[in-house]
């Protein structure tokens, strides 16, 4: 029986994803949009679409039918992600390593081209802010290093190096 409870939590545990505020935030501003706007919007379009006469061949109303099972699905899967969101406690990260949260100044040694990232969780992501996900190839070989230390990270065409150069968090 252990050994089955024990499995069940190391299952949920799994799911599990870590936000800083802002992330979360922006979380929960989407499924409440999804469930304060979207949803009453879905539920007009099909009461629009089944006044217009025979359902079995109304089009729009099979669309309409379809648009809100698909928006149903998102709010279950923003709901089941946010019920398994956990706020990151900045003041516990360690400094002197490249974690979740921190800026990472790196050296590309091929080239000497001089980078600035902010890892962060894979939700959060995005390249144009200089934010990379921890689970992304350069965000794994960077995670856990020190300034220093060089990290070779393997993607489709070779190895890339790069040295850490600063760490810092904002």
């Amino acid at each position: 029986m252990g050994f089955f409870l024990f499995y069940i939590n190391d299952e949920v545990m799994s799911n599990v994803s870590y936000y800083t505020a802002e992330g979360l935030k922006k979380l929960k501003e989407e499924l409440e949009h999804l469930k304060s706007v979207m949803r009453p919007k879905a539920s007009q379009d099909i009461a629009e679409a089944r006044d217009k006469g025979d359902l079995s061949e109304n089009a729009e109303y099979d669309a309409a039918k379809e648009a809100q099972g698909l928006l149903e699905m998102r709010i279950s899967k923003l709901e089941e992600v946010y019920s398994n969101a956990r706020l990151i406690d900045e003041s516990q990260l360690d400094v002197s390593k490249a974690l979740v949260l921190s800026n990472v100044k790196i050296k590309n040694q091929s080239n000497g081209m001089e980078m600035k990232y902010t890892l962060v969780a894979e939700s959060e992501a995005d390249l144009k802010t200089g934010k990379i996900s921890v689970t992304s190839p350069i965000g794994k070989g960077l995670l856990g290093k020190s300034v220093g230390e060089v990290a070779e990270i393997t993607v489709p065409n070779g190895v890339l190096k790069f040295e850490i150069l600063e760490i810092s968090r904002d």
